[in-house]
């Protein structure tokens, strides 16, 4: 089981014991934000295990009906995730408003302490397992993953602070109005994770650090005389880079092969954690408005312009 996979598995075991408890406890003692919690963390597991079988099929193999693989459907567990987090907080609000008009009264304050207090702690480190994993990872699932449960570390902070106030002045709105806090700032947290997975899906280049350096390292090389139509985009598991190599027209294919090699390697030591799919495409000159003829769908003039120029050229290409 890969890292990731393993992750999720971990992710679901915990909120499936924190759902468990909070919810039980939510429901005896009526508070909004105690009940806020567990709804989130039935959210949470139910994510996590779709998180799970969504990394298992990003990692399957390309095949002849999906040849560039299947890793855009973590970006969409991404923009599922972040949808359903942000319904959560819709939920969560709606709840703390209830109770603000029905004037509500929260009971058992400090076994919802104990509770909370408890989740805090299991957050606390399963938050620091997602970031350690992200971290070596750089995996878009298990990143929304850890943004997620850190949103719900602080607003089981905030809960705890909350059923304080509470038990010391009695004061059962507070425990509404952070309830409402709560269901706010879950809502924002959730905008990052849906632009981060909908980005993915429109092919979104890679960092623009990135790109500079991938451009530097083509660009440095002695024997390419230049490059263009560079272009970049990932799926969260792999990087696509495409370019056009501008090389002698009379060196070899094989030279022209182990040049593309090199640049390949340099290219994907940028990010070991992640796989890379590198495909140069080599050229005698600089035949950049041609891609754009060819990308504003004016083929036929771009095939005969093309053919003029390899009869004037002699045909010689790399």
């Amino acid at each position: 089981m890969s890292a990731q996979r393993r992750a999720t598995v971990v992710s679901t075991s915990a909120a499936a014991l924190l759902t468990f408890v909070k919810l039980f406890v939510g429901i005896m003692s009526g508070s909004v934000a105690v009940l806020a919690s567990a709804i989130d963390s039935i959210l949470d597991m139910g994510v996590s295990l779709f998180n799970f079988f969504a990394i298992k099929k990003a990692e399957e193999h390309p095949d002849d009906k999906f040849p560039y693989g299947k890793g855009k459907i973590q970006a969409i567990a991404g923009v599922i995730e972040g949808t359903i987090i942000t319904l959560s907080g819709l939920f969560i609000i709606y709840e703390a408003i209830s109770k603000i008009l029905q004037g509500k009264t929260t009971q058992y304050l400090g076994t919802s302490l104990g509770v909370m207090l408890f989740s805090i702690v299991v957050t606390f480190f399963l938050v620091q397992y997602l970031k350690s994993v992200a971290k070596k990872t750089d995996n878009i699932v298990i990143k929304a993953d850890a943004l997620h449960y850190q949103t719900d570390l602080l607003s089981n902070s905030a809960v705890v602070a909350a059923l304080v106030i509470v038990w010391l002045t009695g004061w059962d709105w507070i425990d509404a109005l952070f309830g409402l806090g709560i269901g706010l700032y879950i809502i924002y947290s959730a905008y990052e994770i849906i632009e981060e997975g909908v980005m993915i899906l429109l092919d979104r280049s890679l960092p623009s650090e990135m790109v500079a350096k991938i451009g530097e390292i083509i660009g440095n090389h002695p024997k390419v005389n230049g490059y263009h139509w560079l272009k970049t985009r990932t799926d969260g598991t792999h990087n696509f880079v495409e370019f056009h190599l501008v090389l002698t027209p009379e060196m070899t294919l094989e030279e022209a092969h182990r040049i593309a090699e090199e640049l390949e390697c340099k290219i994907a030591s940028l990010d070991p954690n992640k796989g890379w799919v590198i495909t140069p495409h080599f050229d005698p000159y600089d035949d950049e408005h041609l891609n754009e003829i060819y990308y504003e769908g004016k083929f036929r003039f771009a095939c005969e312009s093309e053919g003029n120029v390899e009869k004037e050229s002699g045909g010689a290409r790399a």
